[in-house]
């Protein structure tokens, strides 16, 4: 293993998530009137609390206290039934020489929900019968800190035994690329858009990924 620690986000960077959660929405709530993909581009990368609140502001409406736990029950239905990788993350999960983990503002539950259900779990430490993590998942959850803040991307660069500086994290979001810079981490985006590949930071297919970290770990040897 070379020693550079990737630190991947989980929903719209390994799994292809950001839909189902946000079919959950439109499917709970009839009032709301928007598209997905609207709904995407609000919400992408939020805590879950924010984003609720934002709708009952937005809706003038009161969320049934228990909306949170029915919500995450219908992910999880779609998760079952729907839930892909991101294309080309398998193969490119096969082919890494770096030490990974993800680092989500997902439950653990969730995480490792995604990444049964994708049969991605083996690459992370995670036996999918038993479902035992080997310290390589780690939510936000787990310490209270939700991005842009820093916390749970150091955290997760301590727990697996490496300074910020020898880590590189894959975001989609851009409150996940601000909480890696916060962090003192280098991140790379992972988009579709048209943004893609026009800035060093910013790609767009996961097959490429593996030559990526290469280029940042030979200049990270030569630099040291």
């Amino acid at each position: 293993m070379k020693h550079l620690c990737v630190i991947f986000d989980l929903d719209g960077t390994l799994v292809d998530s950001e839909r189902l959660c946000n079919q959950a929405f439109i499917d709970l709530l009839p009032f709301i009137n928007e598209s997905i993909d609207s709904l995407i581009c609000r919400y992408r990368g939020r805590k879950l609390a924010l984003i609720l609140a934002d709708i009952e502001i937005r809706y003038g409406v009161k969320l049934a206290i228990d909306f949170e736990a029915t919500y995450r029950q219908r992910v999880n239905e779609l998760f079952e039934f729907s839930l892909q990788p991101i294309t080309g993350v398998p193969e490119m999960l096969k082919t890494l020489e770096y030490p990974v983990c993800v680092a989500s503002s997902a439950p653990i539950a969730k995480i490792r929900k995604a990444l049964n259900v994708t049969d991605l779990s083996h690459y992370f430490g995670v036996d999918a019968e038993r479902l035992v993590v080997r310290h390589r998942l780690f939510s936000s959850y787990e310490i209270g800190s939700w991005k842009p803040d820093p916390g749970l991307f150091l955290y997760a660069a301590k727990k697996m035994g490496f300074p910020p500086e020898s880590c590189v994290v894959i975001e989609d979001s851009d409150v996940g690329i601000q909480a890696a810079h916060s962090a003192g981490i280098y991140a790379l985006k992972y988009s579709t858009e048209e943004e893609a590949e026009a800035q060093n930071n910013v790609f767009s297919n996961m097959k490429f990924l593996a030559k990526r970290l290469d280029n940042i770990y030979a200049l990270k040897c030569d630099r040291s």
